[in-house]
Order: C-alpha cells, then structure tokens, then sequence
C-alpha cells in the first residue's frame, strides 16, 4: 500500500500531471503541497521540477521544501522520487545561471550539454534534449522491476548531471555524452527524465516507487 503521497509544490511546472499519474499508477492519496505538517505526514515523497534552477533553488528555501526534504531523507526514511530538475537540484552545484549552488544532497555537478553538441556521426543535436530515449540500466533497483533495459522514457533538459559517486548512478543515457538518467541512494530514487509523460514505462516505474519498502 502506498499510503499517502507528497508531490512538494514549490511553484515550478505542472504538478498536477505528476500527481494524476501517481493516482493512475494506484495511489491511495495524492497531495500537492508546500505544507510542512502535510509532508511530514506523507508516507512517500515526489520532488518534482521544471525550469531555472536559479528560481528553483530560490523558491525551495523560500518554502523550507529543502528542509522538508532532508527530514524525509534522513530522520523518516520515507521512500523518495525526485525528477528532472527536482534531481538536479540535489547535486552540489549547476552552470546553469553563470552558476547555481544547489543542496549537495548528492555530491555532483549539473553541466550543459554544450554548442555545438553532435552525435557519434557528428550530427548535430538539439539542445534542449527533448523527446524519447533509452535508459541504460546500470545497476539493479526495485523502481527497475519489470522495465526491461534500454526502455524508452521521455525527456526534456538542457542540463545533465554528472554524479561524484559513480556507485550511486542506477542507470545512463547518451546524448552526444553520457550522461546520469538515474541516481539511487538508500531511499532515495533519482531521475532525470519525466516518468509522467512516459505513458506504459513510466506509470511501471511510478508503480513500483508506490510498492517500494526501502528497509527491505
């Protein structure tokens, strides 16, 4: 059971197409807030993102959503997703802005893809990263069950995360480099891409955050 699930709302992208596709995946109860007695009584945790991280990182400390987040991380030990720009703002720090210090969470850095950016062809790609690509799974991890390697998820970044610890990287994905699409540390589940617009992948994976006990 899934109990009750905090989609922390610190004013940046549609959350609500989070929350709608955690009650699809079976949910028993989904709130958006910013409410710091909510997330303290949710059972799991969502820290979604979109946009500057400068404006992110601004409005997470506005909120206290920073705090909030280390309380479910470290002290509750409630499972954790973090996606697209909410993983990025757990690493130390992103060029993104003439550079942005983020909550060092996870010690790394948030790089730009960079111009001219090209294929192994020498194909020019676009930036911003946007549409379908593989994951390549890297490791093992209960979010992964019955998603079969190299499935196809749904991205849109023009920043990619590059992880100090490479024993914490889950899985990868290439666009022009290899970059981080997925992080895991204890009960913490990072992701780069956007599990909610990856229609069948995407709703397994949230399932499997849902059904997910990291004590076991």
């Amino acid at each position: 059971m899934s109990g009750t699930v905090a989609v922390i709302d610190y004013g940046m992208g549609n959350l609500h197409s989070v929350a709608s596709a955690l009650q699809h995946a079976g949910a028993d109860r989904v709130i958006v807030t910013h409410d710091a007695n909510q997330i303290r009584a949710a059972d799991r945790v969502v820290f979604p993102g979109v946009g500057a991280i400068r404006d992110c990182m601004a409005e997470i400390r506005r909120l206290h959503c920073d705090e909030l987040l280390q309380l479910a991380l470290t002290e509750q030990h409630k499972p954790v997703l973090a996606i697209c720009v909410g993983m990025q703002a757990l690493m130390t720090s992103s060029e993104e802005n003439g550079g942005v210090p983020c909550l060092d969470i996870i010690p790394g850095t948030v790089r730009h893809f960079g111009h001219p950016l090209l294929d192994a062809d020498g194909t020019r790609l676009k930036v911003p990263h946007m549409g379908w690509n593989e994951v390549c799974q890297v490791r093992e991890h209960p979010l992964w069950e019955d998603i079969p390697d190299r499935t196809r998820f749904y991205f849109v970044h023009s920043y990619y995360v590059t992880a100090r610890d490479r024993s914490l990287v889950a899985a990868s994905v290439e666009y022009g480099c290899s970059a981080d699409a997925a992080l895991a540390r204890d009960n913490l589940f990072a992701v780069q891409f956007h599990p909610e617009k990856s229609h069948t992948a995407g709703l397994q994976l949230l399932r499997n955050f849902l059904n997910w006990n990291p004590a076991c």
